[in-house]
């Protein structure tokens, strides 16, 4: 049976699946456990991506500590590959992580680089954990720089090694990761499941984490055959919907506002958001300013499940206040839908601990 999905319902189901709906999540697990990733991104107008990520969905009572304690305490998050996520996920990933790479490139430079590669692991094993700079560079063979790092061989291998499932990232200080071996990071006691059954578990929490998921899609979000498929009113697009995202439509709790970071997952997939919401997005933060509309990094307003405008904002922490360049209307708002992003900008001040300057 295909499920047939008004666009309403189909935008409901997404928003609630990124826990932007009016039932907040209560703590950061319970967001990864949903989203199955938090993206870390240090670009900070604001805050960093991590930390509104979470406000967005918890509210006021989210604090950074939180974050830290989740994933270097408790254990119950890991970083991997610019984001945060739930260590409940780490057995289906396994399998994918010990067969990489598939890319030739990628294996050559292992390959001419196996001294190295053991100079780390010995390195970590003694000493460890380790900042990249702590560890010498004995590389064979240099990747050439490619604009986001230099010459030093040292975060490249570390990067291979932990998408082999061999070193993890223990914690961070400030910005900078700090590097173990995997065993001393990830829990010894995880199931161990085949290729088959990783795959089919990663396809399940991707879809959970998406509700609603072009089918066939094999690079914003594969889900594989799991779910159910439905189509959607006006879209020609063939989906997979998440059957318990599909059974909670009826569980109607209402809309509320939320301010997405431009890194954040409800925006990730570019074409869905045209597809579904109508709203085509465009992140400027690497336009030239004249050639910006909105803002240097400005954040869509999220309201019920629309996107209504964009936030331009910017905290000024040697003044200690938040500055609100511009709110840019996609509509006029009415009276009730301008004091809802009011009130949402006063407690994003507030949860930032600084007072508001209001400078529209």
């Amino acid at each position: 049976m295909t499920h047939q999905l008004t666009r309403d319902q189909a935008r409901r189901i997404i928003v609630r699946a990124q826990l932007l709906d009016a039932q907040r999540p209560g703590d950061v697990v319970e967001v990864a456990e949903q989203l199955t990733a938090i993206k870390i991104d240090p670009t900070a107008p604001i805050a960093p991506c991590e930390h509104t990520m979470l406000w967005s969905r918890i509210g006021w009572s989210y604090e950074a500590g939180q974050l830290i304690k989740a994933v270097e305490m408790d254990r119950l998050l890991f970083e991997f590959d610019g984001a945060f996520r739930p260590t409940s996920l780490l057995p289906s990933m396994l399998p994918g992580m010990r067969r990489w790479p598939q890319r030739d490139s990628s294996r050559q430079w292992l390959e001419a680089n196996a001294g190295f590669r053991a100079d780390v692991i010995a390195r970590l094993r003694a000493e460890g954990p380790l900042l990249a700079a702590q560890i010498p560079d004995t590389a064979q063979v240099s990747r050439a720089p490619d604009g986001w790092s230099g010459s030093n061989q040292v975060p490249h291998m570390l990067e291979f090694l932990q998408r082999q499932g061999v070193v993890a990232i223990a914690r961070r200080e400030g910005r900078h990761r700090v590097w173990d071996l995997a065993d001393r990071v990830y829990p010894s006691d995880l199931p161990e499941l085949d290729d088959d059954e990783a795959t089919t578990q990663l396809h399940e929490r991707k879809l959970q984490a998406a509700g609603l998921a072009k089918q066939g899609d094999r690079w914003w979000n594969p889900v594989g055959a799991t779910g159910e498929p439905a189509v959607v009113e006006g879209s020609s697009w063939k989906y997979r919907v998440d059957p318990e995202a599909l059974a909670a439509l009826d569980e109607d709790d209402g809309g509320r506002v939320a301010f997405l970071n431009p890194y954040d997952s409800m925006l990730a997939h570019r074409s869905r958001l045209t597809e579904i919401f109508d709203f085509t997005y465009v992140l400027e933060q690497f336009k030239p300013k004249p050639q910006r509309r909105y803002g240097f990094f400005a954040h869509p307003i999220l309201m019920g499940d629309r996107f209504v405008g964009m936030l331009d904002a910017e905290l000024d922490k040697a003044r200690e206040v938040l500055r609100v360049n511009a709110v840019h209307e996609f509509l006029p708002f009415d009276p009730e839908e301008d004091e809802m992003v009011r009130a949402e900008i006063v407690e994003l001040a507030d949860w930032l601990g600084v007072t508001l300057a209001d400078a529209r």
